[in-house]
Formats: C-alpha cells, structure tokens, sequence
C-alpha cells in the first residue's frame, strides 16, 4: 500500500474541507457575529496545515489501487467529520465532542438527525456551516476533490466507485474528472434553481440557501425548530417537495435531460418504479389522512406528498407530525425510509435499483422452479446484469439487514424502548433523521448517552458510504500485503 499517496490525499480532502469553513465567515459579519474571528482562524489555520502536510508527502506520478482508494474515501469523511466539529465545539455550541461529532457526521452523510433542540437560538454563522456540511456531503466530498483537484484525477473512478451512493457507476465523460465535474455542475444548477424559487416565495436569502443545501443534498438539517413547517406556505412546500424528488433521481437522468433527452426518464425502469411508490405511497396515506386527521382532502394530500418525498428521499424535512398519523401510514413511512431515492442521487437508503434487481431475482428463481431448464437473464431497461453485480446487490442487502439488526439490539441494550431504537437506526443508517417515538418528527437526538450516540454515528457514516466501503476495513484480508 503506498501510504505517502494516501496520507497526500487526506492532507488535501481536509484542506479543501477546511478552506470551506471560510463561507460561514460573511453570515457572522452581516449578522454582527462575534464568530467570525473564531471560524476564520479555524479555517485559515486548518487548511495551511493540510497543505503543508500534502505538500511534504506528494510526490508526481504517483498512482494507487483499491485499498488505496478505500482508505482515503473512508478516511476523508472521517477526516472530513472531525474538521467538521470545530467550529462547533470553538464557538461554543455544541462543547461536547461526542455531540459535536454526531452533529457534523449527520450534516456531511446528508442524515439530518440533530442534537441541538433549537437551532433558532444558534448564531447564523454556524447554522450555515451545519447547512453547507449538508451540501458538501450531498454529492461527496471526494467527489468534490477529484473535480477541483487534477491530481486526485490519477485512478480517480475507484474513488468514485468507492463514494458515490449508487451500485454501478455511469462515466459520463472520458476523464474522471471531467465526470466529477459534470455531476458538480448538475448539483449546482439545481441548487441555484431553488435558491431563487424560495425566494420568490417569500424565504429570506439565508434561509433560502440553508433550506436549499439541505434539500439538494436530500439532509434536512433546517434554521427553524418547526422546520418547513414553521413557514406554513403551501408554495414554499410544493418548491421542496419537487427538489426533493429531483434529488432522489439518478443524476445522470438529469444530465441527459439538459442535454436534450428529458425523454429519458421515462426510459428508466428505476425511474418509472421510484415514481409509482411515490404516488402509490402519496395515495394511501392521503385518504388515510382524510377525515379523522384532515377535514380537507387538499390538506391530506399536500401533507402526505410532502412526507412521503421527505421519507422516501431521505430528507428529512417536516411539516406534520406523523407520529400522531394512523400505525398504517407510520408503518409505510418506515418501509420507505429503507427503500430510499434512486441509484447515483444523493438519496440514502437501499436504492430503488437495488430493490428492482432483488424482486426480479426473486421473481426468476420462481420462474425457474417450474421450468428448470430455462434460460431467464436478469434484465433492467432491456440490459442484461451480470451475476457478479447481482451477487454483490444480494450481499450488500444481506450486510443492510445485518448491520441494522445489530445496531438496534445494541440500541436497546444500552438504553432505547424497542420501538425509539427501530426508528433511529433505521434513520441514521438509511440517512433520513426524524425516525419514530423519541426521535420522530418533532423531536431530537440529545437525549441519547454518548455510547448511543457513537454507535448512530456509526451508523450514519457506513449507511451514506454504502457499508461495503467501510465494513471491508475491518477484515483481515483488506491488510494483508
């Protein structure tokens, strides 16, 4: 293992990470923040060193393999997390380091679960430094290196393979990246798009951006302790609610369609299949809503489209309380949140490919139970999947399954009801947030012992980096030379 490429590549990923902290500094000084001083030292200090380490162990031509590149994903965000933590442990908010770390590895995995009660009573600064974590997770920080940085291009796609929530990986460019970039640009362009659309639609500016990084990137981290709800605006809920599921999708769809096939989105099995659970999912709950809960059906809907969004692309935002929903629609939110958004979106969850892939296995092995000798392949939008793709989607769910069972006894062992420790690993490991009991919509993560918080932290950071990328850390065979 060459470990001068790794230590190089850390050294720049915490650089760049740190550099960013920097775009909190104008929100202290327009709000008259004392916090400016704090988080410009922080920022200049930590990247100069991250600089001066890259610079010290760099070397050209260098090149690395596999273990290199899992090491330095999984170390990045690592990495990544911990930077994340100073500026909110230097200003003072969040003092305690375990609460901090779980405050800044739940902003970049794009989770949204918080351990800070009322963010209204925080200073602006940090509150967009919470939201840009969101930003900076939701297409990847590695991702982020290899398109600003050329020479992490070297082998770069392992990295990407290695990061980017999705089983197969799209080359929309010859480079890596120029791929990087391409999906930066898309990532950028919506993000503007609704800055400018909440805008109109009453948000101040600051909000705007916050509420903007926090959708794009699917986290749900928000400036107001009722979250979207606090702005009652069926405008302002319609504009999240269309981002949210624009940020579900498979960013490639969305490359081609501003190339000049949006016909291509139909043409998506996985597409097609994210869009029926959705509506079929919006539909049910709607008229579960319509009655007892809602006198309107227009307010059933509008409450059930925006939740079911949220849940289903693992954002997080809330506008009702669905806690105080019938057990059927609780239920389905909780199946939703294990589904999640589109494969290559920044959506968390098993992905609506994976769950596509798996039902049409099941369904083949049926098939071939009554005829033995026929020859079924797996087929998604009339191509074939090969059996090693296969094998690893079945293991990686076996491995979802796995980790999440584990984590809930844990949870329970250490000190959560049954049904508070169902809903905050599924939460944190499929990387919605709000899950069900103690820690559902309207409510927080505070209240859980620092062991607790660890093992969610856990959680949040193997769910968003696809488990196989982490759990493969911990086997003997990764360290063999």
């Amino acid at each position: 293992m060459n470990r001068r490429i790794v230590v190089s590549s850390l050294a720049a990923i915490s650089s760049l990470v740190s550099l960013s902290i920097i775009t909190a500094v104008p929100w202290a000084l327009y709000y008259g923040e004392d916090t400016w001083q704090v988080l410009a030292a922080i920022s200049l200090g930590a990247s100069i060193i991250g600089i001066a380490i890259y610079a010290v162990f760099r070397e050209r031509g260098m090149a690395y393999g596999s273990k290199e590149a899992l090491i330095i994903v999984s170390g990045g965000w690592l990495l990544a997390s911990l930077i994340g933590t100073l500026p909110y442990m230097a200003t003072g908010v969040l003092p305690n380091f375990i609460d901090a770390l779980f405050e800044s590895v739940s902003g970049f995995s794009t989770t949204g679960a918080s351990v800070i009660p009322d963010p209204e009573s925080l200073p602006k600064s940090v509150l967009f430094w919470r939201s840009t974590t969101h930003w900076l997770g939701g297409m990847g920080i590695v991702v982020l290196s290899v398109a600003v940085m050329p020479f992490l291009g070297v082998g770069g796609m392992g990295m990407l393979k290695a990061e980017v929530p999705s089983p197969v990986i799209d080359r929309l460019r010859p480079r890596v990246t120029g791929t990087a970039r391409t999906l930066w640009k898309v990532y950028i362009i919506l993000t503007v798009t609704e800055i400018f659309l909440l805008g109109l639609g009453g948000m101040n500016l600051f909000d705007s951006v916050c509420h903007t990084f926090g959708t794009v990137a699917t986290g749900g981290f928000s400036t107001r302790t009722a979250s979207i709800a606090h702005y009652n605006s069926r405008y302002i809920d319609v504009v999240v609610t269309v981002f949210m599921l624009a940020a579900g999708i498979n960013f490639t769809l969305h490359f081609e369609a501003l190339s000049g096939n949006p016909k291509c989105y139909f043409q998506s099995t996985e597409f097609r299949t994210y869009l029926m659970l959705f509506a079929g999912s919006s539909l049910f709950i709607t008229f579960q809503l319509w009655g007892e809960h809602c006198h309107e059906l227009g307010d059933a809907l509008c409450q059930s489209v925006f939740q079911v969004a949220s849940i289903m692309t693992t954002t997080g935002y809330v506008t009702a309380n669905w806690e105080l929903w019938p057990y059927s629609t609780q239920w389905l939110l909780l199946c939703l949140m294990f589904v999640g958004g589109c494969a290559g979106s920044t959506g968390g969850g098993m992905k609506c490919l994976r769950i596509i892939v798996v039902a049409k296995h099941v369904f083949r092995e049926l098939f071939l139970l009554v005829h033995p000798r026929a020859v079924m392949p797996l087929k998604v939008d009339s191509h074939a999947v090969a059996s090693p793709i296969v094998n690893s989607i079945m293991a990686f769910i076996s491995l979802f399954v796995g980790v999440w069972a584990v984590s809930t006894l844990l949870l329970i062992a250490l000190e959560a009801d049954m049904i508070t420790a169902v809903g905050a690993v599924s939460a944190t490991l499929s990387n919605v947030g709000p899950g069900l009991a103690q820690v559902g919509a309207v409510d927080n993560y505070a209240w859980f012992n620092g062991p607790s918080k660890l093992l969610l932290t856990f959680d949040m950071l193997v769910g968003r980096l696809e488990l196989f990328t982490v759990m493969v850390l911990f086997t003997r065979e990764f360290w063999r030379e």
